[in-house]
């Protein structure tokens, strides 16, 4: 499996318009942050988990030129903007897209983007297929994977497994019972928002504390604000097995 994290950065990304602090004006590549999204390549296939505003740009970045199914963690803008740039996949492949949501984040999908599902659309637009999922494996594309069941304060979330690789972010808290469908894994992607206490996100700490409740071989934090601090320096603060994730870093497993 081949894992490329197209974004890493909160919901405004990094750097933050109007913003001055050391974070935002750095010239470190790894302090630039688009929204958080990954992309898999397994067993043959090509899968996004979440396709927040610059969907678009990341695709063109990668130079990637397929994608055969999108997986969403959750409903919130910052991980469904960028859906109607699924388009070229629809013309070149001559094929649906199938989306994987829980009932609540297709249901906002289909309101957001509700000229997508009208009766009598406008030719050119987006051809999706939705997916309903649970809190059950399920097989996306031919690719079984896993969802773990999290909270963003409130509004459950969907983290997800796929082999040996967990993919969570926007969650503050894991149950027992979820933590038990991670455990095993060789590589853990968890949020970690910032230093200070975040109502709904992990800060620092308290990721650092889960993965050494989890103790995969090895993990990576996403999802990051100007507000944790320039990537060069808090990479120090990590142990050896836990690093910051950056946009565009590769790892296989």
């Amino acid at each position: 499996m081949k894992i490329t994290f197209l974004g890493t950065g909160t919901s405004q990304g990094v750097p933050v318009i109007g913003c001055s602090c050391e974070v935002c004006t750095s010239l470190d590549f790894r302090d630039k942050r688009l929204r958080t999204s990954v992309h898999l390549e397994v067993d043959g296939k090509s899968i996004v988990i979440d396709t927040g505003p610059d969907f678009r740009q990341q695709m063109l970045r990668e130079n990637i030129r397929d994608v055969d199914a999108v997986i969403f963690t959750h409903e919130h803008k910052d991980h469904t903007a960028g859906l109607d740039d699924i388009r070229p996949f629809n013309f070149m492949h001559k094929r649906d897209m199938p989306i994987f949501g829980r009932q609540q984040v297709l249901e906002q999908i289909k309101r957001e983007f509700s000229y997508i599902f009208e009766n009598h659309s406008y030719p050119g637009v987006p051809k999706v297929q939705p997916v309903e999922i649970t809190n059950q494996p399920f097989i996306a594309e031919g690719v079984p994977v896993t969802p773990i069941d999290v909270l963003h304060y409130k509004l459950p979330v969907f983290g997800f497994r796929v082999q040996d690789f967990t993919y969570i972010t926007d969650a503050n808290f894991i149950s027992e019972t979820e933590i038990e469908k991670i455990k095993g894994s060789k590589v853990l992607v968890l949020n970690a928002l910032r230093l200070k206490d975040h109502i709904s996100h992990f800060t620092f700490e308290e990721a650092i504390e889960m993965v050494e409740r989890i103790q995969p071989e090895k993990a990576y934090f996403t999802h990051i604000s100007h507000q944790l601090g320039c990537h060069s320096k808090v990479e120090k603060l990590l142990p050896p097995h836990i690093r910051l994730a950056y946009d565009g870093l590769k790892i296989e497993i």
